[in-house]
């Protein structure tokens, strides 16, 4: 009996019943399994997005107003001694005389920059959540018009995150970032809140649609099990297949709201003052206080500053100049012996902390004028510390700051003698400037306005 061949039938052939070969180029394509994205929630959508755009709409504005009155405050057009910004150009326009009324100024506006900074990150958070899905769109850019979108897209989300990172940073003292925190963080709030505005001009008719497709007050109503995605439409923000609603948009926005509220009571007594005072667990940053008449917040302490004995021991010297080449020196006792007088004034740190008011006395700084020939109208002055490291070591002050009553040369704070950590043997103290003017460890003054000039 003669064997077939293997596989095939009498004549060769397949045998019936078995599969036929298919050269694969003929096979029809296996289908892919389909790959759900990872952004499903049934919460995303232009209405949700639009009302926490609301609040930093609000809020942007208040942060970018202050931070640029914060600015001003350190008086950066005095020559190159206080300016840590160069070649601030035409950023600069609006810089103007800092006043010393009325002298709670600085305190409050430093104070709602930094504590609506901190509240506005749960804000900030959620709204990047609503849009993260736009950041990933395929393809990338469709049109110029979707690439100028991208772009302020790409800026404002940068711009954001990096502003108030740096900013919350400078409030705990932690500089990790590279380069001074001046320069960046005030070129950086140009460019964020010039986003800001391209955003607004792109998306504010979209906005507008949005917040007017459903009632904020009914939403507030619905409970989880009648939360419902947003209806499907060209933004980009509504999810293609969305899952089971985990929580509504009610316990969205309410997470969102405790948290700000949450962040505002660790923060906000740093500023207020009173019994939040004592809540304000992120701030001071690293509760660093002086005892007993000196107790309220101290930012650098004399050992950090590396102030040696010899620098405020007995020999220490005050040396007054003036412009017009004269000059006298005074040991602590003979400033003691002058005129004193006393005023009630904070120290506001650009932190965002105030010390709240405390009584502060010493020698005038228009007295101290006077004694180098300047009696009538004293000019501003060039304030020289003994501290040897860190920034702010010298300052300059305005004439309208010398010659303000309160602008003392301060040798006691509540009826004691300065600490070494509040800056004995003297300190500056000007009504509404930030606290690193209010020099500590002073040596040296130097009163006229050509010096400065000349400094530069």
């Amino acid at each position: 009996m003669t064997s077939l061949p293997s596989g095939g039938g009498p004549s060769g052939g397949p045998r019936r019943g078995a599969a036929r070969l298919v050269p694969p180029r003929l096979r029809p394509p296996v289908p892919l399994p389909r790959v759900r994205s990872p952004f499903r929630s049934p919460l995303r959508g232009p209405w949700l997005t639009s009302v926490l755009g609301t609040v930093l709409l609000v809020g942007i504005p208040v942060l970018f107003v202050t931070g640029l009155l914060s600015y001003a405050a350190y008086n950066p057009d005095l020559s190159r001694i206080n300016d840590k910004t160069p070649g601030k150009g035409l950023l600069g326009f609006y810089l103007f005389s800092w006043p010393t009324h009325p002298y709670w100024l600085y305190r409050v506006t430093q104070g709602v920059h930094v504590t609506l900074g901190v509240v506005l990150v749960p804000v900030l958070l959620a709204k990047l959540w609503s849009v993260v899905p736009k950041l990933f769109a395929l393809p990338p850019v469709r049109s110029v018009g979707h690439a100028l979108e991208r772009l302020s897209l790409l800026l404002l989300v940068g711009g954001g995150i990096f502003e108030f990172a740096t900013g919350i940073l400078n409030t705990q003292l932690d500089y990790i970032f590279p380069g001074s925190f001046y320069p960046l963080h005030f070129y950086g709030a140009w460019v964020f809140f010039g986003a800001v505005l391209a955003h607004v001009a792109l998306k504010l008719p979209l906005a507008v649609r949005s917040l007017r497709s459903r009632s904020f007050r009914e939403e507030l109503r619905t409970p989880r099990s009648r939360t419902r995605p947003e209806p499907a439409d060209e933004s980009g923000l509504v999810a293609a297949e969305p899952a089971e609603p985990t929580v509504s948009r009610r316990g969205a926005l309410g997470m969102v709201g405790l948290g700000s509220l949450v962040l505002f009571v660790v923060t906000g007594g740093q500023s207020i003052g009173g019994p939040l005072r004592r809540a304000a667990l992120l701030a001071p940053h690293g509760g660093e206080q002086g005892t007993g008449p000196s107790d309220f917040q101290v930012n650098k302490t004399a050992a950090l500053a590396h102030i040696r004995p010899q620098d405020v021991g007995e020999d220490w010297r005050l040396t007054v100049r003036g412009s017009n080449g004269r000059s006298v020196q005074l040991s602590r006792t003979e400033l003691a012996a002058m005129a004193r007088h006393g005023a009630a004034l904070p120290i506001a740190c650009v932190e965002g902390w105030s010390s709240g008011d405390q009584h502060w006395e010493g020698v005038r700084l228009r007295d101290l004028a006077a004694l180098v020939g300047f009696h009538d109208d004293p000019p501003g002055v060039f304030v020289e510390s003994a501290q040897l490291a860190g920034s702010f070591r010298a300052v300059a002050l305005r004439a309208n700051q010398v010659r303000d009553p309160r602008s003392l040369l301060a040798l006691r704070v509540n009826g004691a003698d300065l600490s070494p950590d509040h800056g004995y043997p003297a300190r500056v103290i000007v009504p509404d400037a930030p606290g690193v003017m209010n020099t500590k460890w002073v040596r040296q003054l130097t009163f006229g306005a050509t010096y400065f000039e000349e400094r530069a």
